[in-house]
């Protein structure tokens, strides 16, 4: 059965791609495309907008206009509209993708009770082989243990608001996690002046923008004598995309529940 997509944001660079993708795609099809109203783009083709062809689909400004015509929402945006089209998705019982990042604590509730309506999955990256780096890490820190002293290192476009990233937080609660430590009490996010020597707990942060870097992330396991280095590099946000929509035709028919790319991909 064909899973119909919705995608918001869908002029964006990001938006562009999960169409794309989803052209791409077998067992999913695009649906519905949302722009924020006023948008030039509005009536357009989403197909043309994406340089995939004709879809016949027209993009618009109001997620209420086409609430009924999708399974599940696709979200890279920013997060007052994400969890405005969350609210909207769970009360018309219709699922949700989230890659948007940034979000405060309160927000994260927020989003945490509209899953109790509707099915979500929020990853901070989408990609199979950045979800696949969260398991090794997870492995290494295990077997590491406080011997080794852990940084994360992060490099992103000039166009990204928020910092660190998504991806490197994820990585830092990871490694805190399998630590046994407190991500909120160990996290050093940048370094200036006589700052004394580096406490055995800290995991520290190194936050990169500039040019158009789709994402680099490295984690660096440092002791005596010795450096083990995991590392991604992204050259394209197909990735992501190509991810976001297999999360969503695997989220398809989950009434309700909090899921992870952990979860899409078994790798629990």
């Amino acid at each position: 059965m064909t899973v119909k997509l919705a995608v918001t944001g869908a002029g964006g660079r990001m938006g562009k791609m999960l169409i794309e993708a989803i052209a791409n795609a077998d067992g999913v099809e695009l649906a519905a495309a949302i722009e924020r109203p006023g948008s030039s783009l509005v009536g357009a083709d989403a197909g043309e907008i994406a340089g995939v062809g004709k879809l016949g689909v027209a993009v618009v400004d109001d997620i209420h206009a086409v609430i009924d015509d999708f399974d599940v929402l696709i979200d890279f945006t920013i997060p007052k509209a994400t969890l405005a089209n969350a609210r909207v998705c769970a009360d018309a019982h219709r699922s949700i993708v989230i890659g948007t990042t940034g979000f405060s604590d309160d927000e994260k509730t927020e989003l945490l009770a509209a899953a109790d309506a509707t099915g979500m999955v929020m990853a901070a990256n989408y990609s199979t082989g950045v979800n696949l780096c969260f398991k090794l890490l997870k492995s290494a820190a295990e077997i590491l243990g406080d011997d080794y002293d852990v940084e994360v290192y992060e490099a992103h476009h000039r166009h990204k608001i928020d910092a660190p990233s998504g991806t490197a937080l994820r990585m830092g609660e990871v490694l805190a996690d399998a630590l046994g430590r407190d991500l909120d009490k160990v996290a050093v996010y940048g370094r200036e002046g006589q700052t004394g020597a580096r406490e055995r707990d800290t995991i520290g942060f190194a936050t990169v923008r500039g040019g158009d870097v789709v994402g680099d992330h490295t984690v660096m396991f440092m002791a005596e004598g010795e450096r083990i280095e995991i590392t991604h590099k992204a050259s394209s946000r197909m990735s992501f995309a190509r991810g976001a929509v297999r999360a969503a035709a695997w989220l398809k028919g989950k009434d309700s529940g909090l899921f992870d790319m952990q979860d899409v991909l078994g790798l629990r």
